[in-house]
């Protein structure tokens, strides 16, 4: 019994070392991936890595900005007696938009052009009189001061009797009234507001290490989610002579034809902004990337041991700018290779494939939101 307990007692020790043995191979990896051992091919989608010929440009947000705009106002109170626009309309500039009761200061403004009317006859009357010395140097010169101060006071009141007044400052688009006849109005409430639409700005940010590469003329385009898959063409007309210490980025602003009124003033913006001049580019699609931790991968198709059948093998790449559908490659693929487009999260460093692109989705630079 003693022997048969020990040469049972050796299986299972025998068997529990297979067991970890097996184990410490499977966790070390002493055993090949099965790719590599005869398992069966994944089916994936692939295409060839393109070269593109690429404008570098920079997507930035800005604001559009009219080249004239006001919030108007008067400077003194009173009771609205008349108006003269209605909300949306266009205006030449000196056009009459609102009148306030203004009866008193008339009034005191004839009162003191009758003043100095007489002031301008005693003057008259006494300088006839000084040629026959019938008054002294003394009173013509006084009626002279007399007059001047009367005609300042004429001049005083008419510029406070336009103050009852409101004209538009300049041509454009008005806004909506907030205000109503027989309303009384304190100084400085907004009346209306007044946008020149045409031209407008596009103001926006720039990092400040493209600042070398900034200069008045450049060509920009404009697009606003109002009009989606249109572009607006702009241009560089001022870059600010400081940069913000805030966010280290320098302010620009393009200037942009509007003739059709139909882009306003707070629109948010998307600005494209070329940077440098055109070159090539490898590019993939974006589906092609496979992002980890250690950064990014692609797999790229090549032939196996046997000559016969594919196998994919992991690369890291360095992604450039992104365009669309499409990502430029930097480095670590080469124009013309084969690269996994769908199906990666199958494979391994050495999986055999079969290519399949029935299914395959077309990439496009400037994709639509019906794509």
């Amino acid at each position: 019994m003693s022997q048969k307990r020990i040469i049972g007692w050796l299986a299972v020790a025998l068997l529990a070392g297979a067991v970890v043995y097996g184990v410490r191979d499977y966790i070390t990896g002493r055993h090949a991936p099965a790719a590599r051992h005869g398992a069966p091919a994944q089916t994936v989608s692939a295409q060839a890595a393109e070269l593109q010929t690429w404008q570098p440009a920079m997507d930035l947000v800005g604001e559009l900005r009219a080249s004239k705009g006001a919030d108007l106002a008067l400077q003194v109170s009173g009771i609205v007696r008349s108006l003269s626009f209605e909300s949306g309309d266009v205006v030449q500039a000196g056009a009459p938009l609102l009148q306030l009761v203004a009866d008193d200061q008339i009034a005191k403004l004839d009162s003191l052009r009758a003043t100095a009317e007489l002031n301008a006859l005693t003057l008259k009357r006494d300088t006839e009189q000084l040629k026959i010395k019938a008054v002294s140097q003394a009173t013509v010169e006084s009626d002279e001061a007399n007059l001047k101060n009367s005609r300042a006071l004429v001049a005083q009141q008419q510029a406070l009797v336009a103050q009852y007044s409101l004209t538009a400052a300049f041509a454009g688009r008005l806004g909506i009234r907030s205000v109503d006849l027989g309303q009384y109005l304190s100084a400085g409430t907004t009346i209306v507001t007044l946008q020149a639409l045409d031209p407008l700005f596009a103001d926006f940010f720039v990092p400040q290490q493209f600042f070398g590469r900034l200069q008045v003329g450049q060509p920009v385009n404009v697009r606003v989610d109002a009009y989606p898959g249109q572009e607006f063409a702009a241009t560089v007309s001022a870059i600010n002579a400081k940069v913000e210490s805030g966010s280290r980025n320098v302010k620009v602003r393009a200037v942009l034809k509007n003739p059709k009124g139909q882009l306003v003033p707070g629109m948010f913006a998307r600005v494209g902004l070329e940077i440098d001049a055109a070159g090539q580019f490898v590019t993939l699609p974006q589906t092609a990337i496979v992002a980890n931790p250690y950064g990014s991968t692609v797999f790229v198709l090549e032939k196996g041991a046997d000559g016969k059948g594919l196998v994919a093998r992991e690369t890291f790449v360095k992604l450039g700018q992104a365009r669309g559908d499409f990502v430029a490659i930097v480095s670590g693929l080469k124009a013309g290779e084969t690269v996994v487009v769908a199906g990666q999260i199958k494979l391994r460093n050495g999986t055999p494939v079969v290519v399949d692109n029935s299914h395959l989705p077309q990439a496009k630079l400037d994709p639509k939101v019906s794509d």
